[in-house]
């Protein structure tokens, strides 16, 4: 929902150290994301939530770096754009994972599987549509993404403070779970909604 309006605000904290990683690959970035990002989802397997949400924001960090990187210094590609949406998903997919993992119960786990079932579906609807949107040549410079995608109640900024959130708060996972599925739920409809405004 906030992604667009933060993006500037990012990217302009983060142009300092962008500029002194000119030889960096963004793709050697992408990785180390993906490496820390699966460290987060051990330490969360392990109940060591603190250096899961410490990895979970360096994570993030890092995947904010190789978008940026590669704009500045004239290094984008699809490739890396696809491997960084790639990485991405699957820190989406192996948190939650090993919060449940590390401390098991079957109510935690049906809500699991909702989640993952809710994203499921969002991702579907999400990629579907940037792929209409390519199709029809529809671009926005504001997003500065490899591909476009009609905003919802729930996005990358509202991902990162949910995921934030299950980890601070484990003991209550259950119900964030659950809440969580609902405003992915909310932002699928939204999407629909608008796609029927807008492709037909």
């Amino acid at each position: 929902m906030f992604d667009t309006s933060l993006r500037q605000f990012k990217d302009h904290v983060g142009t300092p150290l962008a500029r002194r990683m000119s030889r960096v690959p963004p793709l050697a970035i992408s990785l180390l994301a993906l490496i820390v990002g699966v460290l987060a989802s051990f330490a969360a397997f392990k109940n060591q939530y603190l250096w899961a949400f410490g990895l979970w924001i360096l994570n993030r960090v890092l995947d904010g770096l190789d978008g940026l990187i590669a704009r500045m210094h004239g290094r984008q590609s699809d490739f890396g754009g696809y491997v960084d949406i790639l990485t991405d998903f699957i820190v989406y997919a192996l948190l939650p994972i090993g919060l449940v993992a590390g401390s098991a119960s079957s109510e935690r786990y049906l809500a699991l599987a909702i989640m993952l079932a809710a994203f499921y579906v969002n991702t579907a609807s999400w990629m579907y549509l940037a792929a209409i949107l390519e199709k029809r040549n529809t671009h926005n410079s504001d997003t500065q993404t490899t591909i476009i995608m009609p905003a919802g109640i729930i996005g990358g900024f509202e991902t990162i403070l949910a995921y934030g959130i299950f980890l601070l708060f484990p003991a209550y996972i259950t119900i964030l779970f659950s809440v969580f599925s609902a405003l992915v739920c909310i932002t699928i409809i939204q999407r629909l909604i608008w796609a029927k405004q807008n492709l037909t």
